[in-house]
């Protein structure tokens, strides 16, 4: 399954980078891919995985980052 998502304060392909390796580690998720324009963000997933999880990882990897 594929879970869309949009992530908001990125300015360069390091924070896409950053935010990719940690939504990369959350449990359940197979793969991301994250652009840069528009900050879409798609995660691959065989089960559903917990929206606190990938707000969590975001923040992990920059406090000036969001995702809804």
């Amino acid at each position: 399954m594929i879970t869309s998502y949009t992530v908001s304060g990125m300015t360069c392909h390091h924070c896409v980078h950053a935010i990719t390796e940690e939504v990369s580690a959350v449990p359940g998720v197979t793969a991301v891919d994250l652009t840069l324009e528009g900050g879409k963000l798609d995660i691959t997933s065989e089960t559903p995985v917990d929206f606190d999880r990938i707000v969590e990882a975001v923040y992990e990897a920059g406090e000036q980052y969001s995702v809804a």
